[in-house]
């Protein structure tokens, strides 16, 4: 069981209105994070998505547990379908490629060139159904000279520039805690797939996309090639500051907790100065401009980490309402269940769980005024719909029963 939950109570409704998706069905082939993130938005929003899962053990992301539970699993994989095939088997292609025959999309995130050599080359597929959508998931793309590497998110996140970026003035660089690059790479993912959906809609064709966890990561570094042109400089680390506006960083209350400040705006840092009683600071030369507190940095920190380091945080907060100065909380977890923000807008929710009574996830992003995403159905077990999907594709039950005798598809469902 889950420790006690003070989110709100959601259900699953398999019945609820269809989503913006609905009629699109989407064949997932793909592994962890990243094509997990591009299906769970279709998913959440209507789409059939079917998980093809290699047997005998399914998705690895099954693996990755949580005081024993597939905590990544159970958020990733809900509202989407199971259909458990072994890839080895005699058949399994020839069913694959039946099944995408008929689809919309398929998603896959193989190293480049094990897609060819499994038979499921785009170009065939592309002949078999004109209208599909191939969204391929690389670490480093279909092309070029590092194509044929694998394509984890930390490596990514280290060649990316990313790294060498993040970390404190002085020290050495710092990965993120968490799979960012495939997380931004999902979302590309999914915006890629529904804007060639949309082009389907004009010309009647499908199409393949090539989308790579370094370009997705690259992207996040925003003018770094041109600021590195212009100056012949790679920027610093700079820790929880910036290299282009002042005051931005984290400062500790007198009680020990942190807050974050960001006076990128000309009005918010004359505010912010104000309201600290340093209106001077607005006319002297040193800080009166972005440009000139960028290079007066240290000191800008050292008077606003003085002014809120004799101030609790709910003393900091209260006046940074009442005189409009940019600034937040610094929160953990622990933090965020405590906000009464987080519940009332239902950014969490607890929904059923057969393992542990209720298990708390986000609820779908963004929110639609008409046709929202929802709840439909749990994280599946492994091959849990492998019947209904193959019944659902005109396999009578003398073929299902030879696809589960040759080991295709599993006999039992677990």
């Amino acid at each position: 069981m889950t420790k006690k939950s003070q989110w709100h109570q959601a259900s699953y409704q398999p019945e609820a209105p269809p989503g913006p998706l609905e009629g699109i069905r989407v064949l997932d082939l793909s592994r962890l994070v990243a094509g997990n993130m591009a299906t769970l938005q279709f998913a959440d929003f209507g789409a059939d998505v079917i998980k093809v899962e290699p047997l005998p053990k399914g998705d690895p992301l099954r693996a990755w547990k949580q005081a024993g539970q597939p905590s990544f699993w159970k958020a990733y994989a809900r509202n989407k379908r199971s259909l458990g095939v072994d890839f080895r088997a005699e058949g399994a292609i020839a069913l694959l490629r039946r099944l995408l025959s008929t689809a919309d999309v398929l998603v896959e995130n193989f190293r480049p060139g094990t897609l060819e050599r499994m038979g499921l080359a785009p170009e065939l597929l592309l002949e078999d159904n004109p209208r599909l959508i191939v969204l391929r998931v690389s670490g480093f793309g279909q092309t070029g000279p590092y194509s044929p590497r694998p394509g984890f998110g930390t490596l990514v996140e280290a060649m990316s520039g990313f790294a060498h970026r993040n970390g404190e003035a002085g020290s050495g660089p710092l990965l993120p805690p968490l799979a960012l690059a495939d997380m931004i790479s999902g979302l590309y993912g999914s915006n890629a797939v529904l804007m060639a959906l949309q082009a389907r809609d004009k010309t009647g064709r499908g199409q393949i996309i090539d989308l790579a966890l370094l370009d997705s990561m690259v992207s996040v570094l925003g003018p770094e090639p041109l600021d590195y042109a212009l100056t012949g400089e790679a920027k610093p680390r700079v820790g929880n500051g910036s290299n282009t506006s002042c005051p931005r960083n984290v400062y500790r209350s007198s009680d020990g907790h942190y807050i974050a400040i960001s006076a990128s705006i000309q009005s918010t840092a004359t505010r912010l100065f104000a309201a600290i009683g340093r209106a001077d600071m607005n006319e002297d030369p040193r800080y009166a401009t972005n440009e000139a507190r960028v290079a007066h940095k240290p000191e800008v920190d050292a008077i606003l980490s003085e002014w809120i380091g004799s101030r609790s945080r709910d003393e900091v907060m209260e006046i940074a309402q009442r005189e409009g100065i940019t600034a937040a909380p610094l929160y953990s977890i622990e933090d965020i269940v405590e906000d009464d923000h987080f519940r009332d807008r239902e950014i969490f929710v607890d929904l059923p769980d057969e393992d542990l009574g209720q298990a708390t996830m986000h609820s779908p992003v963004p929110r639609l005024s008409v046709t929202p995403g929802g709840f439909r159905m749990p994280a599946p077990r492994l091959g849990e719909h492998s019947e209904a999907i193959l019944e659902e594709a005109g396999l009578g039950a003398e073929d299902i029963k030879d696809l589960q005798t040759a080991g295709v598809v599993p006999e039992h469902q677990p």
